[in-house]
């Protein structure tokens, strides 16, 4: 049994609340969990920068802002526990130190944001290495890694592999301000790098990709290694 952590962002799991992927995302998760110790954590997505634009317009300051989409991304996490049963843990871990202990239930341990300033990806990397993750997925909305933007450019380049300094030269220029969007932000990259945890990065908009790539090795994705040697299926 391997241990893997997920950052599953908000925009992919929740992207509207009448429009939301909750439901397709059970089976994945029960069957990853049926043969590997399960970490999720809850992005915000749109409804966190929502909050978070409001509260920068009433003139909130970014540590608040950023304690107000913490908050949302606690929230997706409690739907997406509600919705698992007794397949998860039933709280929402608000550290490292709860998610491990949680996960002594052998039952999915589901957590959200827990600091302000830091992205729920910097949460996940962090856990991959509290909990001595085997992999580190990144559930985003594009298939991996690319040179730029693809949704902006069309000429983008995808890695399949790269290795964390690469990966660390990419995402470098990403900003840091509350609600920030980019596939993987740089306190999570250089955790990535110090951790020497490989980092899968994938589409999650079809949710059926998250257990083909670590089940059955199936993966349009990026995977980022120090030794670029195969990594899945888990």
């Amino acid at each position: 049994m391997k241990t893997v952590v997920i950052s599953l962002g908000g925009s992919i799991l929740i992207p509207e609340l009448d429009n939301n992927r909750i439901r397709d995302y059970l089976p994945v998760l029960t069957r990853i969990a049926a043969k590997h110790r399960l970490f999720v954590v809850v992005g915000g997505g749109g409804g966190a920068r929502d909050y978070i634009g409001i509260a920068r317009s009433l003139g909130i300051d970014e540590g608040t802002a950023d304690e107000i989409g913490i908050l949302v991304t606690r929230l997706n996490a409690t739907l997406l526990i509600s919705a698992l049963g007794e397949a998860a843990y039933p709280k929402v871990a608000e550290s490292h130190s709860e998610a491990k202990k949680f996960a002594e239930s052998k039952k999915i341990v589901v957590m959200g944001g827990i600091t302000p300033g830091q992205t729920t990806d910097a949460v996940a990397a962090v856990l991959a290495e509290r909990v001595h993750a085997d992999v580190f997925v990144n559930v985003t909305s594009v298939n991996g890694i690319y040179d730029k933007d693809p949704k902006k450019f069309k000429g983008a380049k995808r890695f399949k592999t790269l290795t964390p300094k690469e990966l660390i030269a990419i995402v470098g220029n990403g900003g840091l301000g509350a609600g920030s969007h980019n596939v993987l932000d740089i306190i999570a990259a250089r955790v990535v790098e110090r951790s020497h945890i490989p980092l899968v990065v994938l589409d999650g908009t079809t949710p059926k990709n998250l257990s083909d790539a670590l089940l059955t090795g199936k993966c349009d994705c990026s995977i980022v290694s120090e030794t670029r040697k195969k990594i899945l299926p888990l």
